[in-house]
């Protein structure tokens, strides 16, 4: 299984998985998520992944998400139009975004990075 972790550079959360991964031998892309987002079709399938919860994909915390005023917009807000507007603002994305064959994780929490990499550990 191949993974491919988006994450930003000056996130210490990022920086905590990808040490997490390193630490236990697990190889993976590390891509800059500010410059290359998730592909829509990325998108789509960690969506399915969270049962379709937009809310679980944005990075609501940031300061793109407020000044683009999206906690008000969400509800009423189509998948397509979700999905178009995070491919298109990698800080928009929660991050580190995990893809790891038919799994997916958003944000970082050892215990669902396990999960989602059973198997995977050397």
């Amino acid at each position: 299984m191949s993974l491919k972790v988006y994450q930003y550079p000056q996130c210490s959360t990022c920086r905590k998985a990808l040490k997490w991964l390193d630490a236990r031998k697990l190889e993976y892309v590390a891509l800059d998520i500010t410059q290359t987002p998730p592909s829509k079709q990325e998108l789509t399938a960690m969506l399915a992944h969270y049962e379709g919860d937009l809310r679980r994909l944005f990075n609501t915390s940031g300061q793109v998400y407020r000044d683009l005023g999206i906690k008000d917009k969400l509800a009423t807000m189509t998948k397509t139009a979700a999905i178009d507007l995070l491919s298109a603002h990698g800080k928009l994305i929660k991050r580190p975004f995990l893809l790891a064959g038919d799994q997916g994780r958003v944000g970082f929490k050892e215990d669902e990075w396990a999960a989602a990499l059973d198997g995977e550990e050397r």
